[in-house]
């Protein structure tokens, strides 16, 4: 008997380990990828395009947030790996009462850390977890910017504008690269406008590729209304992804930080 418990306090209890499992939260398709799960996984969104082989080749399942419940029941797997924010909570709580559901809830590098750690003990691959997870803890540690407090803003939609709060994963990685977050004082993605941006002396303006994909374009347009701070497009990926991509993230950071290296010396 597997049993573990998730990061929403729920129990999975699994008397084998899944030979059919499906992944409806693109990073952590990735991960199931990185864990050499290639043959288990069955079924993935249509937003989970890493790796290009599974996106091209594996059973689409719908949207992160529209999920084909039929087509998964159909499926029938022995499990499906979920996240608590990218997912809707009434198509979830449908496919628990057929499927062991297990819920990830990440808000900061420690819960992907240990997200990553259940899911190999789930999937019969803790070593090759465990692995990774020390991987990725060495790279973030040496990871060191030379600068903190630079009154940031994490944009990942417009019209409204949206953008992360303090209880985000994306903040955390904000913080990790020297960015005070200026809404620090809200929750989840709240809307926000350009004059409120301004009159939290933002420094530094970040437009996300995802899931909103910022371009030149939109620079143009802020700077228009009279912004001064720096604005820069990052790849959202790096910012929100919380499986296996962690390993690519502090080389980013460390060469997105060096781009502009000279304006806040």
């Amino acid at each position: 008997m597997i049993t573990i418990t998730d990061q929403t306090g729920q129990k999975i209890n699994l008397s084998y380990y899944p030979q059919k499992i499906i992944s409806v939260v693109p990073s952590q398709t990735e991960l199931l990828y990185s864990l050499s799960l290639n043959t288990e996984t069955i079924g993935i969104t249509k937003f989970c395009i890493h790796p290009d082989e599974w996106f091209r080749k594996k059973t689409r399942i719908g949207g992160t947030k529209t999920l084909d419940t039929h087509l998964i029941e159909h499926l029938n797997p022995d499990l499906i790996i979920a996240n608590k924010e990218e997912n809707e909570y009434s198509q979830i709580e449908l496919l628990q009462k057929h499927f062991p559901v297990y819920i990830s809830d990440i808000k900061t590098l420690e819960d992907a850390f240990q997200m990553i750690t259940d899911v190999g003990q789930l999937t019969n691959r803790l070593y090759e977890a465990k692995n990774l997870t020390q991987k990725i803890r060495n790279a973030f540690n040496t990871f060191q910017p030379n600068w903190h407090g630079i009154n940031t803003c994490y944009l990942i939609w417009q019209k409204p504008y949206m953008a992360a709060g303090s209880d985000t994963f994306i903040s955390d990685m904000m913080s990790r690269c020297g960015f005070k977050n200026i809404l620090a004082h809200k929750i989840r993605y709240p809307e926000i406008t350009l004059e409120e941006i301004m009159a939290l002396n933002c420094e530094l303006l970040l437009l996300s590729s995802e899931p909103f994909p910022f371009k030149e374009k939109h620079i143009a347009e802020i700077n228009a209304t009279g912004f001064k701070g720096e604005i820069m497009l990052v790849d959202g990926e790096m910012f929100s992804w919380y499986g296996s991509r962690l390993l690519y993230a502090p080389e980013y950071f460390n060469s997105l930080l060096s781009s502009f290296r000279n304006i806040f010396s």
